[in-house]
């Protein structure tokens, strides 16, 4: 694709879309079996239902703009999803570190959609595309309110939880290392 004007850059930005959501609706059941925490877990089953959503939108914004629905393969979400899977695949990791390293896997997918719809809405109202910005906006805020759920998530949970496991499992290396607790005198 020649990008020779905006109009050019707002299809190849949906088409990066597409892809990204496309590729999202397969790693996230992935993400969901390996979180061990429920709340994460259920939050991420939503976030799969919202994509689910989120794709059907793009192929409407395909159909405002009157070009094919085709997906422009999201080098950026492969290389996300491929770091989220090294953390799924980890088989020794604590399951409350586990898990906080998946929400910061999911957050990063996350921040890239919201720099991605951002940009795409700015091009739509340049265009003079309202009705377009407009369905992307629908999936910025949900976006954006899924980073906020994730935030909120590892801070008032998992990220302690996390923690606590590392200081307990740094302890007991010091002891095993060391030959156990050292004498109190």
């Amino acid at each position: 694709m020649s990008l020779e004007s905006i109009q050019d850059l707002l299809v190849d930005e949906v088409k990066d879309l597409y892809s990204a959501e496309l590729q999202l609706m397969v790693a996230l059941p992935k993400m969901a079996k390996a979180a061990s925490n429920a709340q994460l877990r259920s939050g991420i089953e939503t976030h799969l239902r919202e994509t689910q959503r989120q794709v059907s939108r793009l192929e409407q914004v395909f159909e405002l703009m009157d070009v094919p629905a085709k997906a422009k393969h999201c080098k950026a979400m492969e290389g996300l999803i491929k770091e989220g899977s090294e953390v799924i695949e980890e088989k020794k990791a604590d399951p409350a570190v586990k898990d906080a390293a998946l929400i910061a896997a999911a957050q990063k997918v996350e921040h890239y959609e919201i720099a991605s719809y951002g940009s795409a809405i700015a091009h739509a109202n340049l265009l003079g595309l309202g009705n377009v910005s407009k369905v992307l906006e629908q999936t910025l805020v949900e976006e954006k309110s899924t980073d906020q759920k994730l935030t909120s998530l590892a801070e008032g949970r998992v990220n302690l939880d996390a923690a606590g496991a590392s200081s307990s499992q740094q302890s007991s290396k010091r002891h095993s290392v060391e030959g156990g607790p050292s004498p109190m005198y």
